[in-house]
């Protein structure tokens, strides 16, 4: 090989340190429990987004910036359901991550960073192996998408971010979901939480007020639908005075869809009774003796 030509590894080596120092540059230190210190990722020059389960106090919460200068942090909010945690810096200070334009594939590279001590940035190679979701964390709440890779999990990585190889980020890491293993939440969802924390401080999560169990929906049913939807969800019972009982929902009702959405199982209607929905008057669509209607319900907020 002459001089001349370019060793594919060498460009893909240097492209991958490229990445890692740009997306370094909004990756911090967060030294708020009694262990090794977490990571954390700007998400906006007075912001901090980074894991919920490494947030153990609320006051004198220390970050470790890129340069090695220190700024205090208060909690801005939480979301142990996602376990997501939003800081707000004493002073504006980071730099802010790049977010990835599209969301990531599986067989994709990706880096998993981190800044556990104040020595510097901490990286991961691997790739992205599997996407799944929604599943049930862990922490109470339900993620309705993740990641899985198989970037090493160093010790405090939580709260960091997984990057491409151009340096965006594409996620952010976390052990806290999954009984100890590690997952990574998509970029979009876990922006779109930390939006809604810097807004209102906690994510609101709604419910109805009924007990219900899967239920297969008949061919007649699915044609009066309009729709083909396999399952719905049985209502086996109502809570007294709750939206369900106020909505107009009975023992009976096969629950069907939530404000235009398919709702075919547990899952899918936690995912829909989240965010703006809390509160509001919200079309609840039910099969009742075969026949589709719609009802008109309250979305109560847990």
């Amino acid at each position: 090989m002459s001089d001349t030509q370019v060793n594919p590894l060498t460009e893909l080596s240097e492209a991958m340190a490229e990445a890692v120092a740009k997306a370094g540059a909004a990756t911090v230190l967060v030294d708020a429990r009694r262990r090794m210190p977490a990571s954390g990722i700007g998400y906006a020059s007075d912001l901090i987004l980074t894991a919920d389960h490494v947030i153990e106090r609320d006051e004198d919460i220390k970050i470790v910036l890129p340069d090695g200068s220190e700024v205090r942090a208060q909690v801005a909010g939480r979301d142990p359901g996602t376990d997501l945690a939003l800081l707000r810096l004493e002073r504006a200070a980071t730099a802010v991550a790049q977010s990835a334009a599209q969301e990531a594939r599986v067989g994709q590279l990706v880096l998993a960073l981190g800044r556990p001590t104040p020595e510097g940035i901490q990286a991961s190679l691997g790739m992205v192996s599997a996407i799944g979701g929604p599943v049930r964390t862990g922490r109470g709440g339900l993620i309705e998408r993740y990641l899985r890779t198989d970037t090493i999990p160093y010790p405090g990585f939580s709260g960091g971010p997984l990057v491409d190889t151009a340096g965006y980020v594409v996620g952010v890491n976390t052990s806290g979901l999954a009984r100890g293993a590690s997952l990574t939440i998509p970029v979009a969802l876990a922006w779109q939480v930390a939006d809604t924390l810097a807004q209102h401080g906690h994510v609101r999560r709604g419910y109805l007020g009924l007990r219900s169990q899967p239920v297969e929906i008949s061919e007649a049913g699915q044609r009066a639908l309009g729709r083909q939807q396999a399952t719905g969800l049985l209502v086996v019972g109502v809570e007294n005075k709750s939206p369900a009982v106020e909505g107009g929902l009975i023992v009976g009702d096969i629950l069907v869809g939530v404000a235009g959405q398919p709702v075919a199982d547990h899952d899918e209607l936690l995912s829909r009774l989240t965010g703006d929905i809390v509160g509001k008057p919200t079309p609840v669509q039910v099969l009742r003796g075969g026949q589709p209607q719609t009802l008109t319900v309250t979305v109560g907020e847990r």
